[in-house]
C-alpha cells in the first residue's frame, strides 16, 4: 500500500515536473520567436525583404544572421547608406540642372555641347540609380512607424515612382524621339527636385 502510494506521488510529481518543463520550454521558444519578430519590422519593401528579411538571402547564406547584435550593426549600415543616398541625391540634382541648361542650348541649335550633354547624362544616370539602390537595398529599420495622413516621407516615396519611371523614359527616348525625351526629362527633374525639397522641409 505504502509502495503504491509512493509510486503515485512520484508519478504525480514527475508528470507535474514534465508539464512545467514543457511550459518553460514553450515560453522560451515563444520568447525567441517574439524576439526574432521584434528585430524586424512587420512590413518591408520587396528589395529589403529579399536581402534582409527573416528568410532573406543574407539570412540564408549566413552573411548576416538575425540577432540583436547583428541588427545593431545593420542599423549603422542603414544610416550610412541613407546618408550616402541623400548626398548622391544632391549631386544628381545638380547634374540634372546642368543637363537641363545644356539640353536647352542643344534644342536652340548649339550642338557644340552635344558630347558634354551626353557624357553628363551618363554620369547623372549612374549617380541616380546608385542613389536609388542605396535606398532600396538598405537594411530595414527596427520598427516601421505608421503615420496617419499625408507627410513628407509619403510624398517623397510617391514622387519616387514618378521620377524613377521618368528616368527610364528619358534614357529610352534619348535617341528615339527628341520631344518625348525632353518631356520625360522635364517630368523627371520636376518630380525629383520636389522629392528632394519635400524631404528636406
Amino acid at each position: 500500500m505504502k509502495k503504491g502510494l509512493a509510486l503515485l506521488i512520484i508519478l504525480f510529481f514527475s508528470f507535474a515536473s514534465a508539464q512545467e518543463r514543457d511550459a518553460l520550454l514553450e515560453g522560451l521558444f515563444e520568447e525567441e520567436v517574439n524576439m526574432e519578430e521584434q528585430l524586424l519590422p512587420q512590413k518591408m519593401i520587396f528589395t529589403q525583404s529579399l536581402l534582409w528579411g527573416k528568410k532573406g538571402l543574407f539570412r540564408k547564406t549566413g552573411i548576416s544572421k538575425l540577432s540583436l547584435e547583428q541588427r545593431e550593426k545593420e542599423l549603422k549600415v542603414r544610416n550610412v547608406m541613407l546618408k550616402s543616398h541623400q548626398i548622391i541625391g544632391y549631386l544628381t540634382l545638380a547634374g540634372m540642372v546642368a543637363q537641363g541648361i545644356m539640353g536647352g542650348k542643344l534644342y536652340n541649335g548649339d550642338y557644340e555641347l552635344y558630347d558634354a550633354h551626353k557624357t553628363l547624362g551618363e554620369w547623372v544616370t549612374v549617380s541616380y540609380f546608385t542613389g536609388a539602390g542605396l535606398s532600396l537595398f538598405a537594411p530595414p529599420p527596427l520598427v516601421r512607424k505608421k503615420v496617419k495622413g499625408f507627410n513628407s516621407i509619403k510624398a517623397h516615396k510617391w514622387l519616387a515612382y514618378v521620377h524613377f519611371s521618368g528616368m527610364i523614359a528619358t534614357n529610352a527616348w534619348s535617341k528615339e524621339d527628341r520631344d518625348w525625351h525632353k518631356y520625360a526629362a522635364y517630368t523627371t527633374f520636376a518630380s525629383y527636385a520636389t522629392a528632394v525639397l519635400v524631404f528636406k522641409f
